[in-house]
């Protein structure tokens, strides 16, 4: 599967990746990504193209919005990718969510399956919280081991948990609004460069949406989960997998665990794989994984100007 005799994964963003006017430029060049939002909008009864490219900011921010706009983003410029050069992945990836979008890339879910999915658990992983007071920071410049002590010594006064590893430099806290609070003054104490308080809708990736992974997994027993060939690494060990029930026992697992991105990709880095292409907005996973293993190839698509732009220096390897 390997492309010119070099290894490829897809990988797919997760939330905070959303802007206003996503994915249109794909939407006015094939109605049949028309047909799917209007069929999810008869399923869930919301008008995600609107949101998509209308906004506001603020209701695209909603994570019930935000979830199921960047899946279709991602499997659009996936799909589009897919007319134009014959590319097959070793491996699928995503950044939380992003799970799902490369769940859909290696056949293991339906596009209106995993929109519909994405936009429960955004739902499922607000109101889990049960209204307590919650935060989440990127705490930047430690070490996630260091990240990790600092959660385990805050937590004996008020939870707080080390939420999604995202680079050797960066890593996002979750959990009380207590907990990370006493976590923000211990990082500083060690010498943090910054922690950046982040606008989120819930404690995720925490114990406190407990509840949100059981609903899921409720949700999920009217899925399809079909076989693969090719592996997921998953959020919540970084390990491949290919059996549609361990997938579905991962996603449940992953709303209250933390993300593995950086051990994610020392794992494809280990299986001798260099080459990536991202699907969605912006750069995000881009970023993430330049600082991780500075010798990968990182090819992004956002736009539909992006494709082109991918195939030319694909061609050039």
């Amino acid at each position: 599967m390997a492309y010119k005799n070099q290894k490829i994964a897809f990988v797919f963003p997760g939330q905070g990746a959303q802007y206003v006017g996503m994915a249109t430029d794909f939407i006015a060049e094939n109605n049949d990504y028309k047909d799917v939002l209007n069929q999810f909008k008869t399923k869930s009864g919301f008008d995600l193209e609107d949101v998509i490219t209308n906004g506001p900011e603020e209701t695209l921010k909603d994570t019930k919005f935000t979830q199921p706009a960047i899946l279709f983003h991602s499997i659009v410029a996936f799909l589009e990718l897919q007319k134009r050069v014959n590319i097959k992945a070793d491996y699928v990836a995503g950044h939380s969510l992003g799970e799902f979008s490369a769940l859909v890339a290696n056949g293991v879910l339906s596009l209106n399956d995993a929109l519909f999915l994405v936009h429960k658990r955004g739902e499922f992983m607000i109101k889990a919280n049960d209204g307590q007071e919650f935060a989440m920071s990127a705490v930047l410049g430690l070490a996630p081991d260091k990240v990790k002590e600092i959660c385990d010594k805050a937590s004996k006064t008020a939870l707080v948990v080390a939420a999604n590893f995202n680079t050797p430099v960066q890593t996002v806290i979750s959990g009380t609004k207590e907990g990370v609070e006493i976590a923000t003054t211990l990082a500083k104490e060690e010498k943090a460069k910054r922690v950046m308080p982040l606008l989120v809708g819930g404690p995720f990736h925490s114990p406190l949406i407990a509840k949100a992974g059981k609903w899921l997994e409720e949700e999920m027993k009217e899925i399809a989960f079909n076989k693969t060939d090719i592996p997921v690494v998953a959020n919540i060990n970084a390990l491949p997998e290919i059996d549609p029930v361990k997938i579905k026992n991962n996603l449940i697992d992953q709303v209250t665990n933390s993300v593995q991105w950086v051990n994610t990709v020392n794992y494809l880095t280990s299986q001798g794989l260099n080459l990536y292409i991202e699907f969605g907005p912006q750069k995000v996973l881009s970023g993430m994984i330049a600082k991780i293993n500075p010798e990968a190839k990182v090819f992004n698509i956002d736009k539909i100007a992006d494709i082109e732009k991918v195939i030319n220096e694909l061609e050039a390897l």
